[in-house]
């Protein structure tokens, strides 16, 4: 099995959005639906929620469900107001360089179902800030870095509640669009309604760093926890966490960012079993580690045999395919 990876550079929407959506859209359209038509909210309340809660998007989500074909099912899917459930494994980390020689590090591991990646490492100015981000939902984020040095990253936090509230990418993406540091980002997610339990990481050049929980039915909080899997204070969903190794992953990847000594350190911890995962058929295999320096602004995509780094300020276009062992699509 294979996935394909592409660095695009549109500073705009325009063409080469256009041709993702419509590459990606069938599939989407598929999940969208998955509980029929109606369950999912109409063109005016997603509208609505959107101008209400992340108003600086409202004029570049008119510019997207144009270019999406003006219809009303693309619209309400790119809205991301309460969308179908989903569910991933990930683990993600701060590192913080005590030598003053690296600077600080945000890395995780995306773990989820191959022909479900989209795969698209988008470099964009679509609201006057250069954002590098891996898009999910065609413009949301698994995970990026903006300009100003501000480094995010999610992993599911292991509950089946379902609430009122925004798919976590674009939340993420509105982190990169808006936030120029990691306490501005913090304050958007505590107001921010989110319909599934997140974990969310964030690092800015400042070395100032937060682990966020949200939920769509508990209170937003910030918790002093450096690495994190798929659980929050504790286990919750018993037959996710065994099956993703949650407990094991989070207590292998806290011990490797306190004994670390540089950023390749961490990189090598996720890099390994337990943390890389090879599970690709059950949907939690290590789809692609990311590495994101906030104070030089570069990023990485790594996998064991080969990485790709990258500027945020001068993404180079490229395409890369990566085979995943078919031994292990478990």
């Amino acid at each position: 099995m294979r996935c394909t990876f592409e660095a695009i550079r549109e500073d705009t929407p325009g063409a080469r959005w256009q041709a993702l959506f419509q590459l990606r859209w069938p599939a989407y359209q598929q999940w969208f639906l998955r509980d029929g038509y109606r369950a999912r909210p109409s063109y005016l309340a997603g509208r609505r929620a959107l101008r209400q809660h992340m108003p600086e998007l409202a004029g570049l989500y008119q510019q997207l469900c144009e270019l999406a074909g003006g219809g009303d099912l693309e619209a309400r899917f790119l809205s991301q107001w309460c969308p179908p459930s989903y569910i991933s494994g990930c683990s993600q980390a701060v590192w913080l360089d005590s030598y003053g020689v690296e600077g600080p590090l945000l890395a995780r591991n995306y773990d989820y179902a191959p022909a479900l990646l989209e795969g698209s490492w988008l470099s964009t100015r679509w609201l006057g800030r250069q954002v590098l981000a891996m898009s999910d939902c065609l413009w949301g984020a698994l995970d990026g870095i903006n300009e100003d040095g501000l480094a995010v990253s999610l992993s599911f936090g292991g509950r089946t509640a379902v609430g009122e509230g925004f798919g976590i990418p674009l939340v993420m993406r509105y982190l990169l669009e808006t936030a120029s540091n990691t306490a501005q980002a913090v304050a958007i997610l505590q107001r921010l309604p989110v319909h599934m339990t997140y974990n969310i990481s964030l690092l800015d050049k400042q070395s100032h760093w937060a682990t966020v929980f949200v939920a769509p039915d508990r209170p937003t909080e910030v918790v002093n926890r450096s690495a994190v899997a798929n659980h929050q204070h504790g286990v919750e969903w018993q037959a996710h966490a065994r099956a993703t190794l949650s407990e094991e992953r989070e207590w292998m990847l806290g011990q490797g960012v306190r004994k670390a000594e540089s950023a390749d350190d961490v990189l090598r911890t996720l890099l390994r079993p337990p943390l890389f995962q090879t599970a690709y058929g059950r949907g939690y295999g290590t789809l692609y580690t990311a590495a994101y320096h906030p104070q030089t602004l570069m990023a990485e995509l790594l996998w064991p045999d080969m990485r790709w780094p990258q500027y945020c300020l001068d993404v180079q276009e490229g395409v890369l395919n990566v085979r995943f062992d078919a031994n292990h699509a478990g």
